[in-house]
């Protein structure tokens, strides 16, 4: 049975072709955007867009974000000079969630790490049973 699963591809002819795959309501109108780096594959970091950051996004090709905080938009690097470009996008399987694979100029995260995810946890020794963290 699993040697029937393929990797789909979707063509998209426009913009608008491509906003409507996403599940906009389901998000609160804001989907995670998980950012992979398209050579090592490894993740630099998880944000957000509305359908104004995705399609800025999509027409520079640097990534824009919407910022819940500031509530605004804030394409990365625009202060740090650490910009991201889009190499491909991808959309998971309940259309709720993108990842984009990008080329990273500089450091991800604001703390200067090369990745927002530089915080190993570990499961202290009390707290094993049978299981792997």
């Amino acid at each position: 049975m699993l040697k029937n699963l393929k990797k789909a591809v979707i063509k998209i002819k426009s913009e608008e072709e491509l906003l409507k795959l996403i599940d906009w309501p389901k998000v609160g109108f804001l989907v995670p955007v998980i950012i992979q780096h398209y050579l090592t594959g490894n993740v630099l970091m998880l944000g957000f867009m509305n359908q104004e950051a995705l399609q800025r996004t999509l027409q520079e090709g640097k990534i824009t974000y919407y910022s819940r905080t500031r509530q605004t938009l804030w394409t990365k690097g625009e202060t740090s000079g650490n910009f991201q470009f889009i190499k491909s996008l991808w959309l998971d399987c309940d259309n709720d969630t993108l990842l984009i694979k990008a080329r990273q100029i500089g450091k991800v995260c604001h703390t200067g790490h090369k990745t927002c995810f530089y915080k190993k946890l570990i499961r202290p020794k009390a707290c094993e049973i049978n299981s792997k963290f």
